[in-house]
């Protein structure tokens, strides 16, 4: 067995970018938030029924749930598949890269989901959400119109 990363210290620097370390193989988790749109044809049972699946397949895979939001049925901004509605759903997760792409794999191959988004959350964002959950997020001052600016 050859040690590479004595022999040629350039390719033991672009062994340690591409992200494989020796000491430690646990990927960073990271905070990522994820609306799905379903279709509206489902029953409020075959909705839960289809979140409670993807929730077992982020939790399967070391990913620890935050928060989830269920936002019920609500019309769309444009058609998706000639329907006007559908059941929308957001989850924040903590989990590692790698289960991102197995998740939006598994939102693809499910026909009841008509779209998806998935994001990772920088700092700000989760602060929002955490104030946002607490209720102590600050009310937005009133507007004023032109007629009141003078």
């Amino acid at each position: 067995m050859f040690h590479f990363q004595n022999q040629n210290p350039i390719f033991a620097t672009r062994y340690k970018l591409v992200g494989i370390n020796k000491k430690n193989n646990k990927s960073k988790m990271k905070n990522y938030e994820s609306v799905i749109i379903l279709t509206p044809l489902l029953s409020e049972e075959q909705v839960k029924e289809v979140i409670a699946k993807f929730r077992k397949t982020l939790t399967d895979n070391g990913a620890e749930i935050v928060h989830e939001d269920n936002w019920g049925l609500k019309k769309l901004a444009y058609n998706i598949e000639k329907k006007t509605t559908g059941f929308y759903h957001l989850t924040e997760f903590k989990a590692p890269g790698t289960l991102i792409s197995k998740l939006e794999v598994d939102y693809k191959r499910d026909e009841r989901v008509m779209r998806f988004l998935t994001v990772s959350l920088d700092k700000h964002a989760i602060s929002y959400n955490e104030r946002k959950r607490n209720g102590t997020l600050a009310p937005l001052p009133p507007r004023v119109k032109n007629e009141e600016k003078v």
